[in-house]
């Protein structure tokens, strides 16, 4: 019998009277809940999801007004990972953008991150050749050179990377020991510059600044700083590399 439901009439005892009990008998198999089919996507042939950013827009002053700080709020967002996903590793940066960036606080973070999307609805940004200043210091993030008094400076690499990374940490002294383990991370330890090198590196770039060396400021004992200056334009430009800060 299919899904029928029995009554059974157990042996009636003399001192108590038997309730009868009803016994459902099926032989249709149990089945298990039925989970959530996992959306589709469309993606790319010969891609697959790695994993996934989410772009906060909060400045620091708007976060500071809530009772809250930038490093507090990504250290609670990675406790709540760590609970829905032990497994998973996480890597946070803050976006830095142009003072006066018009636009939503989160499309301007995602402009300054170079999310793919953002970048494509901006429109191209003049040449720099026609905004560039005489008789002033160009830091062209974005094109990776220096101009000087209209003339671009032969800045090597590694010396453009030294003076990319102060001015983006305008303002804080960078211990000698700190720009070595950025700057050349990933080399081994023979490739490395030991910590007195690098003032070696800072005395060639700034005889390539010319009169405006003093932008790159020595921090006696300590390191090196770059701290806002008259005659110092920055160009970010979007993909402006970001310091980690948390």
């Amino acid at each position: 019998m299919s899904n029928t439901a029995l009554l059974d009439r157990p042996t009636t005892s003399t001192s108590t009277t038997a309730r009868p009990t009803l016994r459902l008998v099926t032989d249709r198999p149990v089945e298990a809940p039925a989970v959530p089919a996992a959306p589709q996507r469309n993606v790319p042939a010969g891609t697959t999801p790695r994993g996934f950013a989410l772009y906060v827009g909060f400045d620091e002053a708007k976060a500071a007004a809530s009772g809250v700080s930038l490093g507090a709020i990504v250290d609670a967002l990675r406790r709540t990972l760590a609970d829905v996903a032990p497994g998973a590793e996480t890597y946070a940066t803050v976006a830095l953008a142009p003072l006066g960036a018009g636009g939503r606080d989160v499309d301007v973070v995602r402009r300054a991150l170079q999310e793919p999307s953002a970048v494509a609805r901006t429109k191209s940004e003049p040449d720099p050749e026609e905004t560039v200043n005489a008789g002033r210091v160009t830091v062209d993030i974005s094109r990776k050179r220096v101009v000087i008094d209209g003339e671009s400076a032969a800045l090597t690499f590694k010396e453009f990377e030294l003076l990319q990374y102060l001015v983006l940490r305008e303002g804080r002294t960078i211990e000698r020991g700190e720009l070595v383990s950025s700057l050349w991370q990933g080399s081994s330890d023979k490739d490395a510059p030991g910590e007195r090198t690098i003032d070696v590196h800072v005395r060639r770039l700034r005889s390539k600044l010319g009169r405006y060396e003093d932008i790159v400021r020595t921090v006696r004992g300590v390191g090196y700083r770059f701290d806002r200056h008259a005659d110092v334009v920055i160009r970010y430009g979007h993909g402006t590399p970001s310091p980690d800060r948390f």
